[in-house]
């Protein structure tokens, strides 16, 4: 009698071999393909979010980095003392750009207000540099609502997905103990499957909540910068176009006889 025993663990529990019975698969893609309906269905949704949340954070890194630059050039520009009427001219058929549009509501205003003759009294002038301004903060207003689409969504896939690969989570560790009571044993062979997919439902919402969470932060505050720039470049053009006025105001009680 040669009779074959059984392998004992070091612990002395006996092995036994499963007699050609495929092991569960624990890559990735083997934890999808045998995870739960529910779970593939929290996988899928996990891993849509973080694509859409990358393909935002790349288009909000592109236009943020040219949107810098440009603003650069134009300042520079404005700041050149050339005639604001020629730069207004230069720049108005340019490519869409906030500042460029800020710029443009402000010289349109100015030249409407201007057509037949700088207004000569004060409350006149008055209205006029308040119309300027009011176009300029309505355009800066549409601009920045354009700007931040998008961020919304970062913010929500931050602050959910989480909890929806903690869902999944959940859902596999019910899988699990589902199949200790079906078969009756508590071997690892029969919990770790379920585990596995539970952790990588966990795994996903971190990799979808995480660069949502840091591209969030880092637009919000770039985005605020910007803002603050088309502000502080909207309050020197009425500064510019008062001191305009008072010039224009002051030739005239040059020119009235005393």
């Amino acid at each position: 009698m040669n009779e074959t025993m059984p392998a004992l663990a070091p612990d002395g529990v006996s092995t036994i071999d499963l007699g050609g019975v495929d092991a569960h698969d624990l890559s990735i893609i083997g934890l999808f393909l045998q995870a739960d309906l529910i779970v593939k269905a929290v996988m899928i949704a996990l891993l849509m979010a973080s694509v859409w949340c990358w393909g935002i954070i790349l288009e909000k890194r592109s236009k943020l980095a040219k949107l810098y630059r440009r603003a650069d050039r134009f300042e520079d520009a404005f700041w050149s003392g050339e005639p604001l009427d020629k730069l207004y001219e230069r720049v108005k058929k340019s490519q869409d750009d906030p500042l460029l549009k800020v710029f443009s509501a402000g010289m349109e205003e100015w030249q409407a207000g201007v057509a037949e003759g700088v207004p000569a009294r004060e409350n006149l002038q008055a209205g006029l540099r308040q119309r300027v301004e009011r176009a300029m903060v309505v355009t800066i207003g549409k601009e920045m609502g354009l700007l931040e689409r998008g961020m919304t969504f970062l913010a929500s896939v931050g602050s959910t997905s989480p909890f929806i690969g903690l869902f999944g989570t959940v859902w596999g560790i019910m899988n699990s103990f589902s199949s200790i009571a079906a078969t009756n044993t508590t071997s690892l062979a029969v919990v770790a499957p379920g585990i596995a997919e539970a952790l990588f439902a966990t795994a996903l919402g971190l990799v979808a909540a995480i660069p949502a969470v840091i591209a969030y932060n880092i637009f919000t505050s770039a985005l605020t910068r910007y803002g603050d720039r088309l502000d502080a470049f909207t309050a020197e053009f009425a500064t510019i176009l008062s001191r305009h006025l008072d010039q224009q105001e002051a030739t005239s009680q040059r020119r009235r006889p005393g």
